[in-house]
């Protein structure tokens, strides 16, 4: 009895570890153009069950998801957020705002007009939090390396 009842704690644990790690974090740049803005997405994909707190979620303890992009060869601006949903839960007096399902966020690159290469390389760094309706896991950081041909 006592390894049936461990085996379950250990066969749940891991099914929350899983599902704290289910979330990919994406995005494109299409062709960029020299000397002009052009836009970037990245993209979070958030698994049916989960949700991530967006932004500006609205309660002093929940955690915003915050995406910072970089390039050391590109100007990078910054990232428009996507409006979240506000949603009513147990643990909270208020409505929290967060994002579900495949979110989007928007940002400008501009390479300089004399630049010589043929890419360029743009860092996405997101961080947040995925949570249930009952539970929220530790904060996590994913990033991915956009690369796009410079015309």
């Amino acid at each position: 009895m006592k390894k049936v009842i461990i085996s379950f704690v250990l066969v749940l644990g891991l099914f929350f570890v899983v599902e704290a790690n289910a979330q990919t974090v994406s995005g494109s740049l299409g062709t960029i153009k020299r000397g002009v803005a052009n836009k970037g997405t990245v993209t979070l994909s958030i698994p049916s069950g989960l949700h991530t707190n967006s932004n500006r979620p609205g309660g002093s303890y929940a955690i915003p998801t915050t995406v910072s992009v970089t390039s050391a060869n590109a100007k990078v601006g910054g990232v428009s957020y996507p409006r979240g949903k506000n949603k009513n839960f147990s643990f909270s007096e208020g409505s929290l705002n967060i994002y579900e399902g495949t979110v989007k966020f928007t940002f400008n690159v501009t390479v300089p007009a004399n630049f010589k290469g043929n890419s360029v390389k743009v860092r996405a760094v997101v961080r947040f939090q995925a949570c249930t309706d009952e539970v929220c896991y530790p904060p996590k950081t994913k990033d991915v390396i956009l690369t796009a041909s410079v015309k």
